[in-house]
């Protein structure tokens, strides 16, 4: 009777023993079948998302702007996500126009990720609406003509596009309405309190106000005819005047004023020059 009783027990055992390990195998293929499927359809979906897109923004990317064509393979594949992220999380709104066009969208994203690519983390996430007018727009609240502006209130940054295309057209006049405006908005950002402010360096920058003030008084007295006198208005336009230059004429700006040229070049965490950038580059529209 008692072997009886130990042989009963053994097969009993090796039931249960069975049955454990059979659901064990079978959880862990179930863990496994629902782990391949969510990795399968989040990739397939990302890439449904962004193949057709990708091929035309590198192609528009290539073509026309020199900033990318000048990155090497691993920095062209980052500032390609980063252009991609800007158009899916943008709203582009056009005015007095039926449609915003890829081209459009296409090179405004890059134009806001060449002037933060060295800040990683920095999207301009405030400012959610790009508004386009084919050409200068009568503003109600300045009662004006404008070419472009950032407003902060509306999270939005207008650009006429005539004038934007006419930026990255001439090299000749340090004068790039996208760059400008994309300088303000990133001013801004570093700002408002969104979890992505306070990107630039606080000691860097108190240095930087205070190294424009004396260009500024040159500038409104004429002693100093490298920047514009539009910059001479404010701190603001200051810096965004200062972008255009940072990138259009890196070499003359480092000539002749070398400390606020090393200044941008900390603040932003990046050196047209040490890319290639040189004064006299340009792109076809």
């Amino acid at each position: 009777m008692y072997l009886k009783f130990l042989i009963a027990l053994t097969i009993e055992g090796n039931r249960n023993n069975t049955v454990k390990l059979g659901t064990t195998i079978l959880l862990t293929l179930l863990f496994f079948i629902v782990f391949f499927l969510y990795y399968y359809f989040r990739v397939r979906k990302s890439q449904i998302q962004s193949r057709l897109p990708i091929v035309q923004i590198r192609s528009l990317l290539n073509q026309y702007f020199l900033y990318y064509r000048l990155l090497n393979p691993k920095k062209k594949i980052g500032f390609e996500k980063r252009v991609i992220w800007f158009i899916e999380n943008k709203e582009f709104i056009p005015r007095n126009f039926q449609e915003v066009t890829l081209e459009m969208k296409t090179l405004i994203a890059a134009t806001a990720v060449q002037i933060a690519f060295g800040l990683p983390k920095v999207s301009l996430a405030h400012f959610n609406h790009i508004l386009i007018y084919p050409d200068q727009y009568f503003s109600t609240i300045t009662k004006q003509y404008h070419q472009g502006e950032v407003n902060p209130q509306a999270k939005a940054i207008v650009l006429s596009w005539h004038n934007f295309v006419r930026g990255f057209a001439d090299p000749n006049d340090s004068i790039n309405l996208g760059l400008h405006e994309m300088a303000h908005a990133l001013e801004l950002e570093n700002l408002i309190d969104n979890g992505e402010h306070q990107f630039f360096n606080p000691n860097l920058l108190q240095q930087w106000n205070k190294s424009i003030e004396p260009i500024i008084e040159k500038i409104k007295l004429g002693s100093d005819t490298f920047f514009r006198a539009y910059a001479a208005t404010s701190k603001r336009e200051f810096f965004a005047v200062a972008i255009e230059h940072f990138f259009e004429k890196p070499q003359m700006f480092s000539t002749q004023h070398p400390e606020l040229y090393q200044l941008l070049v900390k603040l932003l965490h990046q050196n047209p020059l040490a890319l290639g950038l040189t004064d006299h580059d340009t792109i076809q529209l």
